[in-house]
């Protein structure tokens, strides 16, 4: 395992367990994160993140690595659980599993940008999440 696969398994570790700090430490300063709820840096990002593991259960299983030079491409299984209020919704308890993929690229063994695609239509319909 490469030094950049094994700062991505530190991400999705941290993400699963929602230490904020410990992902703090996978990416470069001055990282650019791109996903469905939105982009940014960092402190702008690491409030979603809190919200989607305390509110849906957020859970990331590693189901597939590529990489490539300095490019990592994660396959994920992602499952939810939507246990406490989401975007001014109430908790509908219940639980979802799709697709997602991340594509990260790394510079010194750190995530230097991370863009994250998954079937949000279907991960909503499936916790009650209405728009």
């Amino acid at each position: 395992m490469t030094t950049n696969q094994e700062a991505v398994k530190e991400y999705v570790r941290a993400f699963n367990a929602g230490e904020i700090e410990a992902l703090r430490k996978v990416f470069t300063p001055d990282a650019l994160i791109h996903g469905v709820m939105g982009w940014g840096p960092f402190d702008q990002i690491a409030p979603m993140w809190t919200v989607l593991h305390d509110s849906l259960g957020m859970h990331l299983e590693i189901e597939q690595i590529v990489e490539s030079g300095q490019e990592v491409v994660v396959r994920y299984t992602e499952r939810g659980h939507f246990v406490k209020a989401f975007r001014g919704q109430p908790p509908t308890q219940q639980t979802s599993e799709v697709i997602a993929i991340e594509w990260f690229q790394m510079q010194d063994g750190l995530i230097k940008r991370r863009w994250g695609v998954r079937d949000s239509a279907s991960h909503s319909k499936q916790l009650g999440i209405t728009a």
